[in-house]
């Protein structure tokens, strides 16, 4: 069983993330392969709703959107729920869309849990969780937001990965 580890080091704190290789290996790839490219350093969280779930991974300290690789399968079907503490692909409306964004659940979102192979119940694909730093999990979850743009849930200072790095594989 593989449950590398990641650090991400944020303007509010430390969070180490353990990543589910055994349930979500295509995902757990992903997800490596972008903090070995240095993909996540000076990104934000960009979107925070506490009593759901914080997100990140996509967009630069100035709210631009990053360039990604291709999207990856949806293996939201491994049996690992939407709790909180997990982490998870984002993705838009269509099940297979996810690249390089990711939340984690800040409480147990069992609405978003993989229900079947269709359009509504595919889910979101958890990978992980955090092991260290959930009170650095839950400063963020509180900070102030508001909108920017045609985007709603942005906090209202950033709040940056300033890295990303894997601690043990």
């Amino acid at each position: 069983m593989s449950f590398p580890q990641v650090e991400l080091n944020t303007n509010k704190g430390r969070i180490v993330l353990e990543l589910n290789s055994e349930k979500a290996p295509k995902t757990v790839a992903n997800f490596l392969d972008y903090v070995r490219d240095g993909f996540y350093d000076g990104v934000i969280f960009h979107r925070v709703i506490d009593g759901f779930m914080i997100q990140g991974g996509g967009m630069d300290e100035n709210f631009k959107e990053k360039a990604t690789r291709d999207s990856i399968e949806n293996e939201a079907d491994n049996g690992l729920s939407n709790d909180e503490g997990t982490i998870a692909m984002a993705r838009t409306q269509a099940p297979h869309s996810a690249s390089a964004q990711f939340f984690i659940n800040v409480k147990n979102n069992a609405f978003l849990n993989h229900t079947g192979k269709t359009a509504q119940g595919w889910g979101y694909a958890v990978f992980g969780k955090v092991v260290e730093g959930m009170d650095v999990v839950n400063a963020i979850k509180g900070v102030r937001t508001g909108n920017r743009g045609y985007h709603a849930d942005v906090p209202l200072e950033n709040v940056v990965i300033e890295s990303a790095k894997i601690i043990s594989e």
